[in-house]
């Protein structure tokens, strides 16, 4: 007997049932109906991309998880090889930011100015998977190039919080930042500007070790005992600020340029005046957000259910430059997908349109006659907008019926053959 193949997918990766990927479509729909509504157009880019362009020291820590695609024909001369770069020149996706610079980089000619780019796709990393984090995952991005304005912040923040209300999303929060704020914070308590993202890297982990915490690796790390101390104090002070906003501008004082402190309190005044109540805007002074590339507003989405991070980003305005040698103003928002639809499952959601559906159960043996008697029936009521289904009548009926009705069948039609009636 021949040896059996392995029926797992591959670690990290998965299969998805029929009413997991309903959600996934309904859920996409939304996504696409409601950005559009917002002037975002959608564009996709290849999956894999020139290691060249996933290693150009924008992606984080993510550059270490890149699935590597080896050269393919002459270029592959293993016997030959010295150095990695000699045998792979290409990688999957890890994320759908570097694929949508390089696209604008290469066809900003014949794209409007500012361009409101919607991306959806899979991306791979090889990460260690877990709850809601898979090697191959669904990402949904909306950006906007070549607007330097805050009006870019301020429609991005809309138009997912728009999203994730109509996806039936309440109570969830959009936490916002600023990395010239981080910076500010830093500089105002002596901390060297080489330092900074050694320090943010510890602050980042305010929400998991608490301020003690902080204040004991920034210690630890070598940064004097003053310096910590009026740092962690800062913290303090604003959460005991009836406007944690104002004063810590006020606070940074020529630490923060004053048009950078203005348009930041102009994004927010802007959103808390247009948004529902459906979620609530919080300044989060400890919001870091890994990527390096982030060089202003940064927000990240947080819901209770979930009890972390279900998506964010920020603005990059240096990125394009890396391709073109031109700054181009950029900022982007990405909705965590997989992490909605997870929480969707376990909530029991069902997706509009997969119930009350049609079953016509067929007997086996059935006349040529009744069966285009049943095919035209079941015509008719796909011509009416109703999904049916026809399938071969089984011999146990009730338990064919059970699985049925959990895939959203509520009515049944059955056609015996006429010996039987």
């Amino acid at each position: 007997m021949a040896q059996k193949l392995n029926k797992k997918p591959v670690t990290g990766m998965k299969d998805i049932l029929p009413e997991e990927m309903a959600i996934r479509d309904y859920v996409c729909g939304i996504i696409k109906s409601t950005y559009a509504e917002f002037g975002f157009t959608q564009i996709e880019t290849p999956c894999v991309e020139s290691l060249e362009n996933l290693n150009c020291k924008a992606g984080g820590d993510n550059e270490k998880l890149i699935f590597k695609i080896m050269k393919r024909g002459e270029k592959l001369k293993i016997g030959e090889a010295r150095e990695e770069n000699d045998l792979a020149d290409g990688g999957l996706r890890y994320d759908l930011t570097v694929p949508l610079v390089r696209y604008y980089s290469a066809h900003a000619a014949e794209l409007p100015s500012p361009f409101k780019a919607l991306q959806m796709g899979n991306v791979w990393r090889a990460d260690r998977p877990q709850r809601g984090r898979y090697r191959q995952f669904m990402q949904c991005d909306i950006d906007i190039l070549g607007d330097a304005s805050n009006l870019a912040e301020i429609e991005l923040i809309l138009a997912t919080t728009t999203t994730l209300g109509r996806i039936g999303f309440k109570n969830f929060e959009i936490r916002i930042n600023d990395r010239r704020i981080l910076k500010g914070m830093a500089a105002s308590c002596g901390f060297p500007e080489d330092k900074y993202d050694e320090i943010f890297i510890i602050l980042d982990k305010m929400d998991k070790i608490g301020k003690d915490g902080v204040r004991a690796e920034l210690a630890e790390a070598g940064y004097e005992t003053d310096k910590v101390d009026r740092y962690i104090s800062l913290f303090e002070e604003m959460e005991q600020a009836a406007d944690p906003v104002a004063y810590c501008l006020e606070r940074l004082g020529d630490h923060i340029d004053t048009e950078v402190a203005e348009g930041f309190k102009e994004i927010i005044s802007s959103v808390e005046a247009t948004k529902g109540d459906h979620f609530k805007l919080v300044f989060d002074p400890t919001l870091v957000r890994g990527m390096s590339y982030y060089t202003g507003t940064i927000f990240e989405i947080a819901m209770p259910e979930f009890g972390g991070s279900c998506g964010g980003g920020g603005r990059y305005d240096r990125m394009v430059g890396m391709f073109t040698g031109q700054e181009v103003p950029a900022c982007g928002f990405s909705i965590g997908f997989e992490r909605i639809v997870l929480l969707l499952l376990e909530s029991g959601f069902k997706a509009p349109g997969t119930e009350n559906k049609t079953a016509y159960l067929l007997e086996k043996g059935l006349s040529s006659d009744k069966m285009g008697e049943a095919l035209k029936a079941a015509e008719a009521e796909r011509a009416g907008g109703r999904q049916v289904l026809v399938v071969r009548m089984n011999k146990n009926r009730k338990f064919q019926k059970e699985q049925l009705t959990a895939q959203g069948y509520t009515e049944f039609k059955e056609y015996f053959k006429e010996a039987l009636k």
